[in-house]
């Protein structure tokens, strides 16, 4: 039976409305201050002090029945990545394809699609919550991310799961400061891409582009990375899903693999994952804030 909460859940998602209110009533500008970074983090600190005060560590996320499933799950942010390494995988249905896992541990491992198939599987029935406002229902099957770390071994000092992944979100010419081309928020980000990758034809088979466009015109890609904590990533929801609706997962909902962390919002649930690495800190990874999107103002902690 599943540990819901119902009446905590209502005041957590109160309390994210509150904010959400007040960031559509004008925050914006506000909100790229320093002060208002600050003031913003204040608020991502409750959040989740709030979640873990009023939860245990394994209530879980609602699920639905089949019947609720949409007919359709929308695909948001990168829906058919332009890198060359990832077109070469997907060109030949992932059968290269291989998960590393690093850092922190006393066991790396490289896994791959019948790999992370033979482990334990869980099946859950979810909603996912866009932070723009829409939200689907979908059945993901994949391996719990708490098999693959207890079988990697967590070396003491380990506190992050940052997940790395083949999508490039933007390009650098000199560092992350020096990006020229940006998506302001997830549902710009093919435009980038399309844009980064000089063609409309960007995806899928090969193009004029397909020789190198990562280094083209001397530009560094700036890859998208999340990450989650210990709590989140033992959770029994948290899996890497290779299936959406009984179906090899879509690329363009994050195949071959994606994170699903249930108790946060869609940006946290990684798509295109080619490495976990387990760390001590966050600094010094990306832009030092925990994700792609947090180093650009999002919060870190995205509980709902």
């Amino acid at each position: 039976m599943m540990a819901i909460l119902t009446p905590r859940r209502r005041f957590l998602k109160a309390s994210l409305g509150l904010l959400g209110a007040a960031a559509l009533g004008g925050c914006d500008r506000f909100a790229g201050t320093d002060a208002g970074r600050r003031t913003l983090r204040l608020g991502e600190d409750a959040n989740l002090f709030a979640q873990r005060l009023l939860l245990s560590p394994t209530s879980l996320a609602r699920e639905f029945p089949a019947s609720a499933v949409s007919p359709w799950f929308k695909p948001n942010g990168t829906i058919d990545p332009p890198d060359r390494d990832y077109r070469r995988l997907a060109s030949g249905r992932f059968a290269d394809y291989r998960l590393a896992v690093g850092g922190l541990v006393e066991r790396p491992l490289s896994l791959g699609l019948a790999d992370l198939r033979a482990l334990p599987a869980r099946t859950q029935t979810t909603r996912h919550d866009c932070v723009e406002g829409w939200s689907c229902i979908g059945t993901w099957t994949g391996a719990p991310l708490a098999e693959i770390l207890t079988r990697a071994g967590l070396k003491p000092q380990a506190r992050y799961i940052v997940f790395h992944c083949a999508d490039t979100l933007e390009y650098a010419s000199a560092g992350l400061e020096g990006a020229s081309l940006r998506p302001g928020k997830p549902d710009h980000v093919r435009y980038v891409q399309i844009a980064a990758a000089g063609s409309d034809d960007w995806g899928g088979g090969g193009t004029a582009t397909d020789e190198a466009p990562d280094e083209a015109a001397g530009r560094t890609p700036i890859r998208y990375y999340e990450s989650i904590d210990l709590v989140d990533a033992f959770h029994p929801q948290t899996i890497l899903a290779y299936d959406l609706n009984g179906s090899p997962l879509p690329v363009g909902n994050g195949a071959p693999l994606r994170l699903r962390v249930e108790r946060q919002l869609g940006y946290k649930m990684a798509k295109y994952v080619m490495r976990i690495e387990v760390v001590e800190t966050l600094a010094g990874i990306g832009g030092g804030l925990g994700g792609y999107w947090e180093d650009r103002g999002y919060e870190w902690y995205a509980g709902i």
